[in-house]
C-alpha cells in the first residue's frame, strides 16, 4: 500500500495508528497479545486483578506492601454511592437491559466522590464495577444488593456480589483469569471512545461512560453467548459434523471463529481454553468440555474446507462463553463481566491520555454539495 495523503478517507480508520501507548500489543498477524510488556499467557493465569490494574497504572508489578495498600484503596471504595443503587433499582422495575442500565450506573458511580480527582475516580470506577454488576443481577431476580465482605479479592467479590455466597476458589481462580485475559486490548472501539473524550480534558467517569456505551452496541460488545448456544443445539459429538456443514453451506457465520485482527488463532482464546480445562476437570461438566473441544476441532477443519487461505480460528468468544457457563454466569452478564475487566485498561489508558494532554482532533473529508443559494421559503 503507498502512502496515504493528509485528506486520505480511511472508513472505520483501519491501519490508522491513532495513539501511541505502553499499556497493549496486539499483533494479529503473529496472534500475540503483549499487556505492558507480558505476553498474556504468562500474565492471566498467574496475576490476581488488582496485580493487572496496578501494572497498567504503574508500568510495573507491586511488591507485597504496594499490593497491599492498592487492595485496601479498592476494598474502602467498594460500595457504590446511595443514588446509584436507587439508579439500579428504578431500572430494574422496568427490566432494562443489564448494558443499558450499566451505562446510566457508570455516570452516577462517583457521585460521593470528589468531581476533580481522576486518579481516585478512577479507583472508585474499577472497585464498583463488579458490585453494580452484581446489585442489578439481584435487583432483577427480586434480591437486595449485598456488599463483598472484608478481605475477598476482586473476582472472588465480584461473585459474591452477584450470589450472595462465597465462591469456591477454582470458580473465582477461573472469573479473574478471564478477566486479566480482557483488561486491556489495545485500541478498540471503548478504549477510543474514552481517550477522546478524556483528551477534551473532560473527567474519567464521563471517558468510562462513553466507553460503555462504546461496548454496548453488538458490532464491539460481542456475543459470547451464541457460541455456546451451538454446542448445546448439537447436544453430542456425531451431530457437530452435519450440523456445521449446514450452517456453512446457508452462509451462516460460526460464532466463536475468526476475528477482526487476528489472522491466526487468538492468544486469549489458548488462556481461557486452558482456564476452562482445569475449570471443568475440577469442578464442572466435563462432558460439555469434551463436547465444545470437539465442535471447536470439526469448526476449525470445515472452516478450512470451506474457506480454503482464511485461517478462521478459534476466537476469544467461543472459550469465554465455555468458562463464563462453567462459573455459573448467565449469558445475559457475560458482557456486563467484560465491562468489569475491561474497566482497567480504560482507565488506564484515560490516565494515559491525559497525562499526554492533547486533544484528539481528526479531520472529516466532506462530500456534499457545494456553490448551493438560498432560496426564500415561498419559491421553493
Amino acid at each position: 500500500m503507498g502512502e496515504r495523503s493528509a485528506n486520505t478517507f480511511v472508513p472505520g480508520l483501519e491501519g490508522v495508528v491513532a495513539a501511541e501507548t505502553r499499556l497493549s500489543k496486539v499483533d494479529g498477524a503473529n496472534g500475540e497479545l503483549i499487556v505492558a510488556g507480558f505476553p498474556v499467557e504468562e500474565l492471566a493465569s498467574r496475576a490476581t486483578f488488582e496485580e493487572v490494574v496496578y501494572l497498567l497504572w504503574h508500568d510495573t508489578l507491586p511488591d507485597r506492601r504496594q499490593l497491599g495498600e492498592f487492595k485496601k484503596e479498592l476494598a474502602e471504595l467498594r460500595q457504590p454511592p446511595a443514588a446509584c443503587l436507587d439508579l439500579l433499582r428504578a431500572a430494574a422495575a422496568e427490566r432494562v437491559p443489564a448494558m443499558e442500565a450499566l451505562r446510566m450506573a457508570a455516570g452516577a458511580a462517583t457521585l460521593d466522590l470528589a468531581t476533580d480527582d481522576d486518579h481516585r475516580a478512577a479507583l472508585a470506577l474499577v472497585a464498583r464495577m463488579p458490585v453494580i454488576v452484581g446489585a442489578y443481577q439481584r435487583l432483577l431476580e427480586g434480591e437486595e444488593p449485598v456488599e463483598p465482605e472484608s478481605g475477598m479479592g476482586y473476582a472472588e467479590g465480584y461473585m459474591y456480589a452477584l450470589t450472595g455466597e462465597e465462591p469456591a476458589a477454582e470458580k473465582a481462580r477461573a472469573l479473574e483469569t478471564y478477566l486479566n485475559t480482557v483488561a486491556d486490548h489495545g485500541m478498540n472501539a471503548s478504549t477510543f471512545a474514552a481517550r477522546v473524550i478524556i483528551s477534551t480534558r473532560s473527567d474519567v467517569v464521563s471517558a468510562v461512560t462513553g466507553a460503555v456505551g462504546a461496548l454496548k452496541g453488538p458490532l464491539h460488545g460481542g456475543a459470547p453467548g451464541p457460541a455456546l448456544d451451538v454446542v448445546f443445539e448439537i447436544g453430542e459429538k456425531a451431530r457437530a459434523e452435519p450440523y456445521l456443514r449446514e450452517k456453512i453451506e446457508a452462509g451462516e457465520r460460526l460464532m466463536g471463529f475468526g476475528h477482526r485482527v487476528y489472522k491466526v488463532r487468538d492468544p486469549r482464546a489458548d488462556v481461557l481454553a486452558a482456564a476452562a480445562e482445569r475449570l471443568y476437570k475440577e469442578a464442572g461438566d466435563t462432558g460439555l468440555y469434551e463436547l465444545a473441544l470437539h465442535v471447536e476441532q470439526t469448526a476449525i477443519k470445515l472452516l478450512e474446507e470451506y474457506k480454503p487461505g482464511r485461517n478462521l480460528q478459534t476466537n476469544v468468544e467461543f472459550y469465554t462463553a465455555l468458562l463464563l457457563h462453567g462459573i455459573g454466569l448467565p449469558t445475559e452478564l457475560f458482557t456486563p463481566t467484560f465491562t468489569v475487566g475491561r474497566t482497567a485498561g480504560w482507565t488506564a489508558h484515560c490516565l494515559e491520555q491525559r497525562d499526554l494532554d492533547r486533544i484528539i482532533r481528526p479531520q472529516s473529508a466532506y462530500t456534499g454539495p457545494e456553490n448551493r443559494r438560498w432560496v426564500p421559503l415561498e419559491e421553493r
